[in-house]
């Protein structure tokens, strides 16, 4: 059933974590789910490309299924799905673009893509609501490290 809640879909495949999310009015999370792949690459030292993109086709579906029980909401529920597009493992990537895309086919919402580490300054958002630009931000994560002045919420 539809309510006056804005609420978003975000889907993370990066790296080696499948991850979703539902959010209401882009600051509320609703659900959190993660499955992690740290076990599976554990033993070769590092993440391996082909291995985590298998693994994030086995995990994607289960994984939003999972964050839309958590939140109480269906797919009808959703006006927008937002996805990770980069930077990261390409193969890893393709997997939680497409899902993304099909929920956003197959509902006729809005998708929209989000870079990686825009995502991580704009999480802050969400855990210290009070927050707003300008500000600066570091962003350490994986091989990308940046100082990022926040002038507005979109630049």
């Amino acid at each position: 059933m539809k309510d006056n809640r804005f609420i978003t879909l975000a889907i993370e495949s990066s790296c080696d974590e499948t991850a979703a999310a539902v959010l209401s009015g882009g600051r509320d999370v609703l659900s959190d789910v993660v499955s992690s792949q740290i076990e599976i690459h554990e033993k070769y030292g590092g993440v391996v490309p082909e291995i985590a993109s298998r693994h994030h086709l086995t995990a994607v579906n289960s994984v939003i299924d999972e964050a839309l029980n958590k939140a109480g909401v269906t797919l009808d529920d959703i006006d927008l799905v937002g996805v990770t597009c980069g930077p990261g493992l390409v193969g890893s990537l393709v997997i939680g673009i497409a899902a993304a895309k099909a929920i956003a086919m197959a509902k006729d919402i809005p998708l929209v893509g989000v870079n990686h580490m825009y995502g991580h300054v704009s999480s802050n958002f969400i855990q210290y609501k009070e927050l707003e630009p300008p500000f600066l931000s570091l962003i350490v994560s994986g091989g990308y490290t940046s100082v990022v002045h926040m002038e507005s919420y979109t630049s």
